[in-house]
């Protein structure tokens, strides 16, 4: 039959009923196109592989998004996986998504803590709870995907940066993107700092392209009428002196500066914690076994990047993004695809902090790189570290596009604020804590109280009514005697006539 079909083809031409060749090109040519678009705006693929079981992983935002993924991927390889979450493991959403989770990956050791990125004081008592176990636990990777963008409140403005704010008084994209990492980081550095040498132990914060359109973190004075970063003031509620840049004035508020703010004063954070690692002087005098590593995901589909294209309103859900699915599912890289950058900065080799250990990864290590001994100098590697002031994205090192990323007085600057406001925002919150502790035991012992004085009345009102009662049955019983009495009297006096009337007969 296919023979037949050529021969009249060759001979007489294509049959009417089928498309002529420069429409099939130009189908043919579109669905290419569509494929190239879709290929490229999907990014790169993480080829990197990774030893996980074993190895203990710390994560923020774990349950949705990319962060999502990088748990499944994590715990699909193996991984201990610890989730941190704003509820508590008690928690039926948190207890249905572990067990999930577990079910899906064949993994049964994948647990959630409870630490509320939004409270400096939830965080502290998650960090308090993990540095305090002896022996130290062993922790081989901390991965910070949780981000949120603020919206502008409808109406009237609730605060002064006519945004949502933590229950302890700073600004939400401030707090969750990055004050809440530091705060982390911070108390969680011994945890970090004390892990066998031969360890790869990696810190990977996410981060966008956001930052690039940032306003500055730059040297300035701050004046009483402007918000300290990311806060509600100085001491007594007014701004001080201080060398790193006041928010934006309330005018020039937005969500979207907000967020790209926050991520750039991550990023800047971030170099100043992989310098602040590394200047620990370990008590075996080896150097520092921990690399800090920023990356890019990439704009993906997640809910974060539908809240912030829509900016939370229902309207530019349906008309923004559920009507341009198909472009934004052509233009826009899934979520999987999203994480493939945080898988390559947590399995790459080449990104290890130390590179000379050998091809056990040293003594009691299952790490490979490198065909070094443990002990070798590595002052070299550490005086001209290339990874630092670079940036991970599609699975590849890039330059950061901000020079003050790598700016040494506002990253000091910036580490010294954020000290301040985290001391001061915790005294704030411990005191208001207190108060309402104390305002709770006075109401407590207020409600024991009129329970009490209740218990007292109603027992006296009790022994009242008993008297009472008593005193009445004394009464009917007197009343009773009398009636009795009389009576008896009264059968007594009849006798009596009974037998005078008898003696008379006689």
């Amino acid at each position: 039959m296919p023979l037949p079909f050529l021969a009249t083809v060759a001979f007489d031409g294509l049959p009417a009923w089928m498309p002529q060749p420069w429409t099939v090109a130009q189908a043919v040519g579109s669905v290419g196109a569509l494929a190239a678009i879709k290929y490229y705006a999907s990014g790169a693929t993480n080829d990197s592989e990774r030893k996980m079981h074993g190895r203990v992983v710390l994560i923020t935002g774990g349950t949705s998004g990319i962060g999502a993924v990088v748990a499944y991927e994590m715990a699909r390889r193996g991984a201990s996986l610890v989730l941190l979450t704003a509820q508590a493991p008690s928690d039926p959403m948190v207890i249905d998504y572990i067990g999930e989770l577990r079910e899906r990956t064949d993994n049964q050791l994948i647990y959630a803590e409870q630490a509320d990125l939004a409270s400096l004081h939830s965080i502290r008592t998650f960090a308090t709870r993990w540095i305090d176990s002896l022996p130290p636990r062993r922790l081989d990777m901390v991965i910070l995907c949780a981000a949120v963008e603020p919206i502008p409140l409808s109406g009237g403005a609730q605060s002064r940066l006519r945004g949502a704010t933590t229950p302890e008084g700073i600004e939400g994209a401030w707090m969750v993107n990055y004050l809440a990492n530091f705060h982390l980081l911070g108390l969680l550095s011994p945890a970090l700092r004390s892990q066998p040498f031969d360890r790869d132990v990696r810190v990977i914060i996410t981060t966008c392209s956001a930052y690039i359109g940032a306003p500055p973190l730059m040297a300035g004075t701050l004046s009483e009428s402007e918000p300290v970063i990311g806060g509600k003031g100085g001491k007594g509620g007014k701004a001080e002196k201080a060398t790193a840049a006041p928010t934006a004035t309330v005018a020039e508020w937005t969500p979207k500066r907000a967020y790209a703010r926050s991520k750039l004063a991550l990023m800047v954070f971030a170099r100043s914690f992989q310098k602040h690692v590394d200047a620990y002087e370990r008590p075996d005098k080896l150097p520092g076994n921990v690399r800090v590593l920023l990356v890019d995901p990439g704009l993906s589909r997640t809910p974060g990047m539908r809240r912030w294209l829509t900016g939370g309103s229902l309207l530019w859900l349906v008309l923004g993004y559920v009507l341009l699915y198909p472009l934004w599912w052509l233009l826009v890289k899934s979520a999987d695809m999203g994480a493939q950058s945080v898988l390559f900065a947590s399995m790459e080799a080449q990104l290890r902090r130390l590179q000379g250990l050998g091809s056990a990864g040293g003594s009691g290590s299952d790490d490979s790189s490198g065909n070094a001994k443990v002990g070798e100098p590595l002052a070299a590697e550490f005086e001209n570290d290339l990874i630092a002031g670079k940036i991970i994205k599609e699975c590849r090192l890039v330059d950061v596009a901000r020079r003050d990323v790598g700016d040494e007085a506002v990253a000091k600057a910036l580490w010294e604020e954020s000290d301040r406001l985290v001391e001061q925002t915790e005294k704030r919150a411990a005191a208001q804590r207190r108060a309402a502790q104390q305002a709770e035991e006075a109401a407590k012992q207020a409600e024991e109280a009129a329970a009490k004085a209740k218990k007292e009345a109603e027992a006296e009102a009790a022994q009242k009514s008993e008297i009472a009662a008593l005193v009445d049955a004394i009464k009917k019983g007197k009343k009773q005697a009398g009636k009795e009495k009389e009576a008896e009297a009264k059968a007594t006096g009849a006798e009596r006539k009974d037998d005078k009337k008898t003696r008379k007969r006689a």
